[in-house]
């Protein structure tokens, strides 16, 4: 899967701005992250684990599974 050190590449490849920066992974940060790069803006989506792995506590309850299509 990931070798060690994975994080330190990714981070030092990331030396340019970005417009928009979404933290969490979730259908929220999810959604917002496309449509922000469906409007052209430069955006990073951070997770701290796998994207749409875990219980989001801000969900709406409107959307059950799917995510991973998106």
């Amino acid at each position: 899967m990931w070798s060690n050190g994975w994080r330190n590449e990714i981070w030092s490849s990331l030396d340019q701005p970005f417009d928009l920066i979404v933290i969490g992974g979730g259908i929220t940060g999810g959604g917002i992250f496309l449509e922000a790069a469906r409007a052209g803006l430069k955006t990073l989506l951070v997770e701290a684990h796998d994207f749409a792995s875990g219980t989001s506590s801000r969900s709406s309850k409107l959307v059950h599974g799917g995510f991973r299509y998106l």
